[in-house]
């Protein structure tokens, strides 16, 4: 599980633990944590990697923007993004 974070960006983060209902999504003190690495074969090129590292990063991104990422329209966004890569990427 890797740990992406923008806390340098964002110092006066908050310390509350927010759960998203769809790929183990965590995020904390502008830190993130998922587990969409683990949700693929373990076959996945290095472009699917990539991929899922970039969900994870505008996922964090738009949350220390201010967006309501626990909204369900929100949160089925990541789930079609993701299912596409999944059948788009080799």
């Amino acid at each position: 599980m890797k740990n992406i974070s923008l806390a340098q960006q964002y110092p006066d983060a908050s310390n509350e633990l927010i759960e998203l209902h769809c790929f183990g999504i965590k995020i904390q003190n502008n830190a993130i944590t998922s587990d969409l690495h683990e949700a693929h074969l373990p076959d996945a090129s290095e472009a699917y990697e990539a991929a899922m590292d970039a969900i994870e990063s505008l996922v964090l991104a738009h949350h220390c923007a201010g967006i309501d990422v626990t909204d369900p329209a929100y949160l089925e966004g990541i789930e079609t993004a993701v299912e596409s890569l999944a059948n788009n990427i080799d």
